[in-house]
């Protein structure tokens, strides 16, 4: 079993720090250069070998540069052609001697073009490079450039059976509820790596025509876990994700989110019905080649028990009819190339062997380490600092919360520590994330707000009585959860 993971999957951290730095390369080196468009088929064909050799940050074999995905989010009322947002920004960014490290890209305030059409423009990625690298310098990369904007519609239902339940929701991707969702996810440095470059290559072996007798992959992700560590929410970002690094190839994608509970009828036999009927409707979507499909099953043990219970008596017959028809849905969906399988489960044993045998993934998604609870609890503090529900003791500038990394580099320092410093600050925050070791990701970004709920005066909070309060608060969280 794999070790467990941090994760968080409340509201977005604030923005980080710029994405770029000013370095110094050793010798001028020329940057990527923009080639003039090729006409429109092998554009697109050479985009889409781009961003599935971009899901992720990896050296190019050819000049061993390490490609890097830039997201640009246009304006909803942008319509600039993505090909010319494209090239401009690919322009931009060759005219800069800059590192590359995660995080927003100011936009140069005499490109107008750019100020006219672009939102956001974000490095995405580079934490397991920087983490192993220390640095990446321009000259190291070749940024690979996705241009996308989201759409607004909120998600649409399926009815179940008599009008009862929704037997599906469903989202155009990339979509505007899930913008920021994955950026606020906190996991060990790979975790997220690891299920990019899983996507990519399960897309690129069946385009290719890979012969699934000789090597088998079912394109079927199964995370699992205690509850309350946004396993659900890592596979909502995820295919928010992949619609964004994917867009080049596919056209439209969508997400739909499986209600289980809608998929058992009152009635004998007919739950097994239910589920060949809703595969159905997902199998016309993925007819359209130009579409990318996600199915996300939450709570997949729900649907997927175990026979062997069933069998026993311990688990009504019928859901042996439902394994059934669920193992048989999804061998069908295997032929098409252009459809995902997301699943989660809080009970692993619950589920039938021959679903977790499909699952090409299988991931741990526990609770958070203390490097997490460190930088889930930062994140939160700093959204307060923000909006100014937290203030600084004697007013001024606020104090900036160190990183992790950084707190742990200067707490070893001896140089004297101020005592409402940035590194005053950020030494309680350790301090209440070791407080909290076993909460689950949910319950740490609910902290924040129930310590704000317990000081003396919230209207004027200042952060050094609120990070007292916080060890309090997470103090007495604990012994609350141990019963």
């Amino acid at each position: 079993m794999s070790a467990p993971m941090e994760v968080s999957f409340s509201a977005p951290p604030p923005p980080p720090d710029p994405a770029f730095t000013a370095v110094s390369a050793p010798s001028p080196v020329p940057a990527a250069a923009v080639t003039s468009s090729p006409p429109q088929q092998l554009q697109a064909e050479a985009a889409a070998a781009a961003s599935a050799s971009a899901a992720v940050v990896v050296p190019s074999p050819a000049d061993d540069k390490v490609l890097v995905s830039v997201e640009v989010l246009l304006h909803a009322t942008s319509a600039a052609r993505h090909e010319d947002v494209q090239a401009a920004v690919e322009r931009m960014l060759e005219a800069r001697s800059l590192s590359y490290v995660d995080g927003p890209v100011p936009i140069p305030a005499d490109n107008s073009f750019l100020l006219e059409n672009v939102k956001r423009i974000q490095i995405c990625d580079t934490d397991e490079w920087v983490e192993n690298h220390k640095v990446l310098l321009f000259w190291q990369v070749k940024p690979v450039v996705h241009v996308f904007q989201l759409s607004e519609d909120g998600p649409g239902e399926e009815p179940g059976e008599d009008d009862t339940l929704s037997s599906f929701n469903e989202w155009s991707l990339p979509a505007k509820e899930f913008d920021g969702l994955w950026e606020s996810l906190l996991y060990e440095v790979g975790l997220k790596q690891r299920l990019l470059r899983y996507a990519a290559s399960a897309l690129l072996f069946t385009e290719r025509g890979v012969d699934p007798c000789l090597v088998s992959w079912n394109r079927i992700v199964l995370l699992h876990g205690p509850p309350g560590t946004g396993k659900t929410s890592l596979c909502k970002a995820l295919a928010q994700k992949l619609s964004i690094r994917f867009k080049s190839r596919y056209s439209m994608c969508q997400l739909v989110e499986v209600n289980a509970h809608s998929l058992f009828s009152k009635w004998f036999s007919e739950s097994g019905k239910l589920v060949a009927k809703l595969f159905q409707k997902i199998q016309e979507m993925v007819e359209e080649e130009s579409n990318l499909v996600f199915v996300l099953i939450d709570e997949v043990e729900s649907l997927a028990a175990a026979r062997q219970a069933a069998i026993s008596g311990s688990e009504p017959s019928d859901s042996i009819r439902v394994v059934n028809a669920l193992l048989t849905q999804m061998d069908k969906l295997k032929s098409w190339p252009n459809v995902i399988i997301l699943t989660t489960s809080n009970i692993t044993t619950a589920i039938d062997i021959a679903f977790v045998d499909r699952a090409d993934i299988k991931a741990y998604v526990g609770p958070p380490t203390l490097q997490a609870r460190y930088e889930i609890l930062r994140s939160c503090i700093q959204e307060l600092l923000r909006v100014g529900i937290l203030t600084h003791p004697h007013g001024g500038s606020l104090p900036c919360i160190l990183n992790y990394s950084t707190l742990k580099e200067k707490k070893h320092c001896p140089e004297a520590v101020e005592p409402l410093g940035a590194l005053h600050l950020s030494s309680l925050l350790y301090e209440a994330a070791e407080l909290c070791e076993g909460l689950s990701g949910r319950s740490l970004r609910k902290l924040p707000f129930l310590t704000h709920a317990s000081v003396a005066n919230p209207s004027r909070c200042d952060a050094s009585t609120f990070m007292h309060t916080l060890i309090q608060t997470a103090q007495r969280e604990i012994l609350e959860s141990r019963g």
